[in-house]
């Protein structure tokens, strides 16, 4: 049996801010109601680990598919809980958690609340989960978790990939993921009846990849899931839930084609480019009971009309050698539009990104 202490430590520093430019959830506000000049945030959690389980508690970055903290800002969020992960047995990886606390990405507080995407229903109490990954071989994984918000939702997922080697540096991949989510308790969320999907299929040659995705919201409510204190989480494992809009609408139904290539086979190695459309339509709650969510939207009587779409376009670089080895470079583009009466407005976004990772040990 073993003992240990995992911390962490982040600085955030504003380089310059203005009109227009905020509200991103980049930095916390002071109390004159203007973005902060510098932010900082730690952790520390106690790890005990005995043959190949750990168990961990204090405040932890989980990356499961019910509970995921997000990296897309600043600075990471964080979660305060116990965890344990468990690899006690051959191909298969064993995780339970529970968790009372959140960090989000725009503040240095540990005490923050667990709340959903959609920012409109009442803070859970805790966060609970239970679930395992089993990996046959290279070619195919199944994955499981349930988890329950407290007072609020029963969230089950699973999920398979398979990926089919042919000949001459060629292969097919296939992938199904699926939410389940139920109100259950004292219901504080009021009903939610959600079942959300996704298929996706992609061919892969040489250093090429294109991929096809097909999404569905089945229910009145959509698919939400676990945020940090109302700002953002992890991305959850469905295929056409992007960096900028979910395609979660209720009996939203989206489609996705995409691109990718690596420049390694091209003598570049480190160089990637991503692109890929989104499309979305039929939006639906004209049903549901749920008057959380319907005071955020109400769909028109006419589902078709309700349609929106989304063009990503992803070009980055980590440098291979040298004293700037592994800096990398990431230029991201994004455009949404949508049509009137949608939850999300026309958008268009750019970000640079660049990290440098550096070893203190």
């Amino acid at each position: 049996m073993g003992f240990g202490l995992e911390g962490f430590a982040a600085l955030g520093l504003k380089l310059d801010s203005g009109g227009g430019r905020t509200g991103t959830s980049l930095l916390p506000w002071s109390d004159s109601g203007h973005p902060e000049d510098d932010y900082s945030k730690a952790g520390v959690a106690l790890a005990v680990q005995a043959s190949n389980t750990v168990i961990k508690y204090g405040e932890q970055m989980p990356q499961v598919p019910v509970l995921a903290y997000s990296d897309v800002r600043l600075l990471p969020s964080s979660a305060r809980g116990l965890s344990v992960n468990s690899n006690e047995f051959s191909h298969l990886n064993i995780q339970a958690g529970r968790f009372t606390a959140v960090t989000s990405n725009d503040s240095t507080n540990s005490d923050g609340e667990i709340t959903t995407d959609w920012e409109v229903l009442p803070e859970g109490r805790s966060l609970s989960y239970a679930g395992g990954t089993y990996k046959a071989d290279n070619s195919f994984t199944a994955t499981f978790y349930g988890s329950e918000y407290k007072d609020i939702w029963h969230q089950y997922y699973g999920g398979a990939s398979y990926t089919l080697p042919l000949n001459n540096n060629k292969a097919l991949s296939f992938e199904f993921n699926g939410y389940d989510t139920h109100d259950y308790g004292a219901s504080k969320g009021g009903p939610i009846d959600t079942f959300a999907w996704s298929v996706l299929g992609a061919y892969r040659f040489g250093n090429h990849k294109v991929s096809v995705a097909y999404q569905y919201v089945d229910g009145d409510e959509p698919f939400d899931y676990i945020a940090f204190d109302r700002t953002q989480s992890g991305i959850p494992y469905l295929n056409n839930v992007s960096s900028v809009f979910p395609f979660s609408e209720p009996h939203e139904r989206s489609w996705q084609l995409r691109y990718d290539l690596n420049f390694a086979g091209y003598g570049i190695p480190g160089l990637t480019f991503m692109t890929r459309y989104i499309r979305g339509q039929g939006m639906d709650n004209s049903h549901s009971d749920n008057s959380f969510y319907k005071k955020i939207v109400n769909y028109d009587s006419n589902p078709d009309d309700n349609k929106h779409w989304e063009r990503d376009i992803d070009l980055g670089y980590v440098i291979q050698s040298g004293k700037a080895k592994d800096l990398s470079i990431r230029l991201r583009n994004g455009k949404h539009r949508a049509t009137t009466g949608t939850r999300f407005p026309d958008f268009d976004e750019f970000r640079i990104i660049i990290e440098m990772p550096i070893k203190v040990l």
